[in-house]
């Protein structure tokens, strides 16, 4: 579903950050002006746009990548992402700048506190993909990032014939306003985002409910934790269940996760429902360290 034919054809091109995720570990968090023992600490690479190209690639869902890291990006992710088989063209290094980090402070409950150098992703300029690279692919999903940036994206890919699906995720909140945000939902096809996020999007657009959204964007996939999953379009409603994982290692990058196997499912050729069986079971697997 979706694919084009030729030997460089593509599926999807996934729009966002690439991170380097260090994780601290303390058995609390410290009070203001308080000092607190880290008891563990780990690097692993993150970002929204990582996370789901390498689920999806795992999956057999043939992924490029369009993000901008800084000189000191780690070599062996670079090299995790290339052995996934994901096109790297759209990964640019920026001379001078730091890598977006994400600092996500945990304590022994599993609450998180994280902080974000955003790096280049701070920045209304880029990434500057062709349009030649561009068009091999069929859809891209565009995530995180300026608005700006992503804008011009999903508007460069609509005219180069993409299909697009936006998905602001947490930036929603503090990047997006009511025009842009409304401009993104009318070039898109689908919109992800968790329960929060969607009720922010009902916001900026100006609607009374998630249906409201369905006159901008044909069809809303709403992620909702322990309740499962819910795809909203103009034909109705379908909601799946979660699938409860054997042990939680870490939440952060589930929601990813879904995505990635919602696309497995989708460039597969699979109905809606099973799109979102699929995500909920790449979910599960994310959340138990099965990555």
């Amino acid at each position: 579903m979706g694919r084009r034919s030729g030997t460089d054809a593509r599926d999807l091109a996934v729009s966002g950050h690439v991170n380097v995720d260090r994780f601290l570990r303390v058995a609390r968090f410290p009070g203001p002006d308080r000092t607190e023992p880290v008891v563990a600490s780990r690097a692993e690479l993150g970002g929204t746009a990582a996370n789901i190209a390498l689920v999806a690639a795992g999956t057999g869902v043939r992924v490029g990548l369009i993000a901008r890291v800084g000189e000191g990006f780690p070599e062996e992710f670079r090299r995790r992402l290339e052995r996934a088989g994901i096109d790297l063209a759209g990964l640019r290094a920026v001379p001078g700048r730091s890598t977006p980090t994400c600092y996500i402070v945990e304590d022994r409950r599993g609450a998180q506190r994280t902080l974000i150098d955003q790096g280049p992703m701070a920045e209304a300029s880029g990434p500057a993909v062709s349009r030649r690279w561009l068009r091999r692919h069929a859809w891209v999903h565009v995530g995180t990032g300026p608005p700006e940036v992503q804008l011009r994206l999903a508007e460069d890919a609509r005219a180069e014939g993409l299909r697009v699906a936006a998905d602001p995720a947490q930036e929603i909140f503090y990047r997006w306003t009511s025009r842009p945000f409304l401009r993104l939902l009318r070039s898109s096809e689908v919109l992800f985002g968790n329960r929060a996020e969607i009720a922010r999007a009902i916001r900026l657009a100006g609607v009374a409910d998630v249906r409201g959204l369905l006159a901008a964007v044909p069809l809303v996939v709403r992620t909702e934790g322990s309740g499962g999953v819910s795809a909203f379009s103009r034909a109705g409603r379908h909601h799946v269940p979660p699938v409860r994982p054997s042990r939680v290692r870490s939440l952060t990058g589930a929601g990813d996760a879904f995505r990635g196997g919602f696309y497995g499912g989708f460039f597969a050729g699979a109905p809606l429902r099973e799109c979102l069986a699929a995500g909920t079971r790449s979910a599960s697997r994310w959340i138990e360290g099965r990555r």
